[in-house]
């Protein structure tokens, strides 16, 4: 009995498991979504700019920059640990340098969102400082997400390290998602949706109603037409209310029928011509 309670406990421990990488993998786990993303200044408009990219959460963006000898690979994550780095959203990596340490551009807890119709900019602040450019500043990444409906989620491109300036420098991406696009509104009228309703039902009725003739009461030509007795007599109605309304002139009447006299016609004197005939 204990072998059997132990192999119990152990298959029960193991499908605890499974249920949980299940609803880790299918992102029940992430529910926090973009609110790990924390706002420099908290505000409704901000937090809601920034609902928009829910579905690009958690995900790893790359690009790769080659300059002569230099090679340097970044990586954006939306609210999310960029490259195993807690609390960094973008880091720069040394392509040719594995071992030097990445360089953490922006964090994910010092956020910026500024949105319109179809664009976000995401802005992570509170990098690593300057070594020596931008008067020894902490590092600034801008991510311009832009709306292409043609894909869910398109390859991040770098646009330029802006450190010839005192302050104020930045690293410009961009990124191409449907996710940012407005909802395509619809302008189909009410009187269009029920004239649509009305059709559906028709056909509706003709397709059943002729099914129903043909294949259960066996009827054959017209009468496999659902109801053809009560749409005959309405048309044949509908006909006669039209003649009655349209029709301007007056009538000509039939001619009466005139009944056979019940007196005895009188016989006409016979006509002989037997004087005409030669002797």
């Amino acid at each position: 009995m204990k072998v059997v309670n132990s192999q119990g406990g152990g298959a029960f421990l193991v499908w605890i498991l499974v249920v949980q990488l299940v609803l880790c993998g299918s992102g029940v786990y992430t529910a926090n979504g973009t609110n790990s993303c924390k706002l420099v200044s908290e505000s409704v408009s901000e937090r809601k700019v920034l609902n928009r990219l829910e579905p690009l959460v958690r995900k790893n963006f790359t690009a790769v920059t080659k300059n002569g000898t230099e090679s340097y690979t970044y990586v954006f994550q939306l609210c999310g640990d960029a490259g195993s780095i807690p609390g960094a959203g973008v880091v720069q990596l040394d392509s040719m340098k594995t071992e030097v340490k990445p360089t953490v551009i922006g964090m994910y807890g010092a956020t910026q969102a500024i949105g319109g119709s179809d664009w976000v900019m995401l802005i992570y602040t509170d990098g690593d400082r300057y070594d020596a450019h931008c008067s020894k500043e902490k590092r600034k990444a801008m991510v311009m997400i832009s709306c292409d409906r043609k894909t869910d989620v398109g390859e991040m491109k770098v646009v330029l390290e802006d450190r010839d300036r005192l302050q104020d420098c930045f690293y410009l991406f961009e990124l191409d998602s449907s996710a940012v696009c407005p909802a395509i509104e619809s302008h189909i009228s009410t009187g269009s949706i029920i004239l649509l309703i009305g059709f559906c039902l028709l056909a509706v009725y003709l397709i059943g109603g002729f099914l129903y003739q043909r294949l259960i009461v066996g009827a054959k030509g017209m009468e496999q037409f659902p109801n053809y007795a009560f749409w005959l007599e309405v048309g044949n109605l509908t006909a006669d209310g039209c003649d009655f309304v349209c029709r301007s002139g007056k009538r000509e009447e039939a001619p009466a029928y005139r009944g056979v006299a019940t007196e005895p016609l009188e016989e006409e004197p016979e006509e002989r011509d037997d004087h005409l005939l030669p002797m």
